[in-house]
């Protein structure tokens, strides 16, 4: 059923319509942060070391980084991941130094020039992520996870933040050209196995597989988005449209394949492509939103007149499919001794929510002298994410392993972060 609402406005809306679409972006990207959270991994190791994992994970951790791992004999692990949690709220331009100086500040001419020098010209991204891994399992070269997992990628053009703080000029021009957004969060059940299929010597080589059954619970996609609004000397013109495609339910699965090389005893190759196949089918309540708005040559004579006409509707649609995204990931790392590290190079295979072509570099050192108190630490950079430092540390008594980690930026101090990222994990190693 289709709902259409055609109005037309005066006065109010004709000084205001230009901005209509800035406005429902505006309530588009609150909606999305505060409904899923961050989905970086949920393994406090792994953020405490910069996210490089493929060489160094084992146990419950190689099922969710690299399952050829477990096909090797040292990084088997019988255990039990009893909770872990990952959250992360980041954006591309303010640190929260600048948060603290200009959040309910008067902006002077110098303040605004500062802003919009500190937005990029593909404009300001915004992410939200958050994984919860509970009652996940490992034994022998088997791995079982479950993982609930929320993202939500947001950008929206620097035009939009130039209109806000400085007003439209003369002969100016206001583009939503780069905006998007989509949100999706998801329940998934993995079964991982490793197996070793060459051994000389203290060299193995293993492949691995993880098939996950994906259960999704809420998406939100933006399928067409495009607003343009100039001044001219005859007057303002303008128009723009958003689609909007949303469901409260659906399923898929989810195929990663991995291999791993241990070199010696020391030195360990791995690669992984996840999600080499995937989809997630959704059923339950699918629906589509749009907005669509117009003027031309608007000026100070006609302001009074009903002049700015605007469509907006709601209806049932198919269902729809969304692919998960695909990635490459490569590392290789120092696995024995007290000082062990890893080096990992990502490289997204399309652009999707929480996934980017860029390539991006991680690096993570743990030093543990004693065992009981490791100390991480780890550096990543590039991607469409932020660069940053990270730290972590834990404490491992008896069988039980309590990991935590935090994720700073360009400097050590969080003031220097653009965002927020902590994770946190806890698990029964027998």
């Amino acid at each position: 059923m289709l709902h259409a609402h055609h109005h037309t406005t005066g006065s109010r809306h004709s000084r205001f319509a230009y901005i209509a679409l800035v406005l429902m972006m505006t309530g588009l990207v609150i909606g999305l942060c505060a409904g899923t959270a961050e989905a970086t991994r949920s393994s406090a190791r792994s953020v405490a070391m910069g996210g490089a994992q493929i060489g160094l994970a084992q146990g419950v951790d190689a099922g969710k980084f690299n399952p050829a791992n477990l096909g090797l004999t040292d990084r088997r692990q019988t255990g039990l991941e009893i909770v872990g949690l990952g959250a992360n709220i980041a954006n591309n331009a303010f640190t929260l130094d600048d948060y603290n100086t200009y959040t309910g500040a008067y902006l002077t001419n110098d303040d605004k020039d500062y802003i919009l020098s500190r937005i990029p010209d593909e404009g300001l991204k915004l992410d939200a992520h958050a994984e919860v891994a509970a009652l996940s399992a490992s034994n022998g070269p088997f791995a079982f996870t479950i993982t609930g997992a929320g993202i939500a990628d947001v950008n929206l053009s620097k035009d939009i933040f130039e209109l806000v703080l400085n007003g439209n000029t003369f002969a100016d021009t206001i583009s939503v050209d780069g905006s998007y957004s989509d949100a999706v969060s998801y329940v998934a059940a993995g079964l991982s196995y490793g197996h070793a299929v060459y051994s000389k010597g203290t060299r193995q080589l293993a492949v691995g597989v993880t098939a996950r059954y994906i259960r999704g619970i809420v998406v939100e996609q933006v399928v067409e988005m495009e607003g343009l609004a100039a001044t001219q000397f005859t007057g303002w013109e303008g128009e723009g449209r958003v689609i909007l495609q949303t469901a409260e339910g659906g399923s898929g699965f989810g195929l990663d394949l991995g291999a791993a090389l241990k070199l010696n005893n020391d030195y360990t190759v791995g690669a992984v492509l996840e999600n080499a196949l995937g989809h997630i089918s959704w059923s339950n309540n699918p629906r589509e939103y749009g907005y669509v708005f117009s003027f031309d040559t608007m000026n100070v004579d006609n302001m009074d007149e009903d002049y700015v006409t605007s469509d907006d509707y709601e209806r049932d649609i198919e269902s729809f499919s969304t692919n998960l995204p695909r990635r490459l990931v490569v590392g290789f790392a120092k696995t024995s001794g007290t000082l062990r590290w890893a080096v990992d190079w990502e490289q997204g295979l399309e652009r999707k929510t929480g996934v980017s072509t860029e390539p991006r570099l991680a690096a993570g050192v743990e030093y543990s002298p004693i065992g009981l108190f490791p100390l991480r630490a780890g550096y990543a950079f590039g991607g469409d994410r932020n660069s940053g430092f990270s730290f972590g540390s834990g404490i491992h008594a008896a069988m039980v392993r309590l990991d935590f980690a935090v994720v700073t930026g360009n400097g050590f101090s969080g003031y220097s972060a653009k965002g927020a990222n902590l994770a946190l994990s806890l698990g029964i190693h027998f």
